[in-house]
């Protein structure tokens, strides 16, 4: 009995497992880019929450630009928010200079919302 046959039809080769014929896959070869934070975020996110989305993107191999481009996205976005943030409040260099602690729990704070509003436009949705 053969181990492994080729099915003309569909164009898979299949492999003898035990008593059964198991499909030969492999995933296509992709371009592997970075994955930082944000990116890691959403992947734990769409594994658990959006399972087909996750599995789609995996089997036709964008997955990894996908979360590498949402990464770099968010990673923008950020950088954009804070700085647009600490220009409106006043958290500027002078404030930095007169009173370090106040600078610093205000650039804290403004860090935490444009997190907060990161997550909620982009990582999980």
């Amino acid at each position: 009995m053969e181990k492994v046959i080729y099915d003309k039809k569909n164009g898979l080769w299949y492999e003898l497992q035990g008593d059964y014929y198991l499909p030969c896959l492999k995933l296509p070869e992709g371009e592997q880019q970075p994955v930082g934070l944000w990116g890691q975020r959403h992947l734990r996110y769409i594994k658990q929450n959006r399972k087909v989305f996750y599995l789609n993107l995996l089997t036709s191999g964008k997955l990894n630009g996908y979360l590498s481009g949402l990464d770099k996205q968010a990673e923008d976005m950020f950088s954009r928010l804070a700085k647009q943030m600490a220009e409106r409040e006043g958290v500027t260099e002078k404030l930095k200079a007169d009173d370090q602690m106040e600078w610093v729990d205000r650039l804290n704070n403004i860090r935490s919302r444009a997190k907060e509003v990161i997550n909620n436009e982009l990582i999980f949705s």
